[in-house]
Order: structure tokens, then sequence, then C-alpha cells
């Protein structure tokens, strides 16, 4: 990859150290916006990594309808779990299985259960337990990463993909969880900036192989698209077949512009009750929940968070709940 030769020796030798059998969880954070090349990072690592992990454990959040444990239950998805040392019920739980019983454990004694879930996938390792966009997930996700990444005698490497927390549907919890993961005993952080003029010219040598691209063409795409890695990509797709020259100057397309040049966040007349609707959804609360901590129907919230959608334009729950914390309509943390 180019420009983060650094960062993939960093994951590889944090390999090392676990598949050399470490008594400790190895972890590797990456953070940057979006875009910067967070999930092509950790990828391109999984790919080079040797000896080959024996068990990758990777999952993500949902983002229409976030749950309690939606990392985990990801992470058991298509698995088989009938020999896995958990009662039925928690198990279902855990998983999100839909007839999973309505009698739910305490709080830590789930948080015990998911991270023995845990263990016994891992087994024997060396494992690598991926965590992507952790900006987005759950509460008792976060809970669980952070307990993974201090768990003793667990041969596992974890590899963090996540915006900063100010980007995060949940900014304090998140950076509370950024914080302890990087804390952790050998921890490693990294944080990706966008590319400078010289990977940029990189990449384009790599596009354009044996043809020299002038000085002032790679200044000019470095500049329009911010060194985004991302951008750059989509804009060398998009162009395939132009000369490198034709690459710097001239208008946009729509598609390309909305990538090399964000619009302004839209504005929105919300009602009071959205604004509280939308309170709830940056905290993480699927529709019941939000219908039980306001006091309305299921139906009601549907409407209001389809409303929500339309009014902000977003495409999604979580880019609704990242909308409003930009624009300080709400405060996640109020509701835990």
């Amino acid at each position: 990859m180019v420009g983060r030769a650094g960062e993939l020796a960093e994951f590889a030798a944090a390999w090392a150290t676990v598949a050399g059998g470490h008594p400790r969880t190895g972890c590797v954070v990456v953070t940057g916006a979006a875009g910067v090349g967070k999930s092509l990072l950790i990828s391109a690592a999984l790919d080079g990594l040797s000896p080959r992990p024996g068990t990758i454990l990777s999952g993500t959040a949902r983002v229409h309808t976030p749950a309690p444990y939606d990392w985990l239950a990801a992470a058991l998805s298509g698995r088989d779990t009938q020999d896995l040392p958990l009662p039925p019920d928690a198990l279902a739980w855990l998983a999100q299985h839909p007839n999973a019983p309505r009698e739910r454990y305490a709080p830590d004694a789930l948080l015990r259960l998911a991270v023995r879930t845990v263990r016994a996938l891992v087994g024997a390792g060396p494992a690598v337990l991926v965590v992507e966009d952790l900006h987005a997930l759950d509460p008792a996700s976060l809970n669980l990463v952070g307990e993974l990444a201090t768990a003793p005698d667990l041969p596992a490497l974890l590899l963090v993909g996540s915006r900063p927390a100010e980007e995060a549907v949940s900014p304090r919890l998140v950076a509370a969880t950024l914080a302890r993961l990087s804390g952790a005993p050998g921890a490693i952080r990294q944080h990706l900036g966008p590319l400078g003029r010289p990977d940029v010219a990189a990449v384009l040598g790599q596009v354009y192989p044996g043809r020299p691209v002038p000085a002032d063409v790679v200044d000019a795409l470095w500049r329009r698209t911010g060194g985004n890695p991302y951008r750059l990509v989509e804009l060398l797709v998009a162009e395939r077949g132009r000369r490198p020259e034709e690459l710097a100057p001239g208008p946009l397309s729509e598609h390309l512009r909305l990538l090399v040049e964000p619009p302004p966040a839209p504005t929105a007349e919300l009602t009071g009750r959205e604004v509280e609707v939308l309170s709830c959804l940056a905290a993480g609360m699927s529709n019941k929940q939000v219908a039980r901590s306001l006091g309305i129907s299921v139906r009601t919230v549907t409407v209001h968070v389809s409303n929500l959608l339309r009014k902000t334009g977003s495409a999604s729950r979580t880019e609704a709940a990242l909308w409003a914390v930009r624009q300080r309509l709400t405060d996640p943390a109020r509701h835990g």
C-alpha cells in the first residue's frame, strides 16, 4: 500500500508477538477520517500475516437497527455454535436470534459470557479479532472490545478501525473505549492522515507505468482530492483512459464533485419530538427502545425515523445520528 509501509510493519511486529506465544492480547488501533484507508490497511495487514491466523473473527455495527453485542453477533453469524460452552438462551441472545428468550441476563453476567464465547472461538489460537467501524458500535460491544484488549492469556491480535471519537454516534463512549484500547499493554495506535504529494505521485506512477507525470499535475490532483485515498482512486477510476494531464483542469462531474468537494451539512427544521427521537438514535436505541423511552408506539417511532432520514438527507440511522452530533442538536451521552 502506498504511503502505509510503516503501519504494515507495525501490524507484522504485533502479530509476531502474539504468534510467538506472548501471554497477552495484542492490539492495533487505526483511526482516521472516512475514506482515508482504514479498512483497506487492515485488509492488507491480514493478507500479509505469517503464520496465517488459526481463526479470524470479524464484526461491525448494524447500520439501521443497532442492538447490544452487534460485533459478537456478526462474528457468530454463519458459524457452528453448538459446542460453545454457553447456556442456549444466553447464546441465542448474544447471537441476536429472532426467537431469543425475553428474559435477559444481568449486564455483567452477559459480558462475562460474551468474553467466554470469544475465548472458546479463539481456542489455542493464534487468532485475529477484527473490529470495523468502532465509532458506530453499540455500548455493549464497546465494553466487550475493551475487555478483550486486556484479557489475560488470550492468544489473539485485536485489529480495530474507527473514525475519530468526535465523529462517533456516542463520542464520549467511543473516546473512552479508544483510550482504554490505546492504554492496553503493548498496544499500537495509528492515526491515518491524507496522502502526501509523493504518495499521490506513487499512485499515479502505478496507474500510468512508464509515463512520467508532471509535478504540477501531481500537485493539482493532490489539492483536488485533499490526499484522500478514496477520492483519488474514485477520480482515477471514473476518468480512466484519459491522459494524466487531463485529470487536473476542467470542471468535475457531479459524482466526482461530491466526492472531492463534500456538500455542506443540510439544514433541517425538526420538531421537538423529532429531536427527541434523534437523540435516542444517537444513543444507539432500537425502535422498540425509543418507543419505550418516549412513551409512544413503535409505529410512530418508525414514522419519525423516516421523516428524520428525509429531512437530514441521511441514508441510514447512523448517518442521521452523526448529523445530529455535528449539528450539536443532541448529546448522546445523556442516554448513558
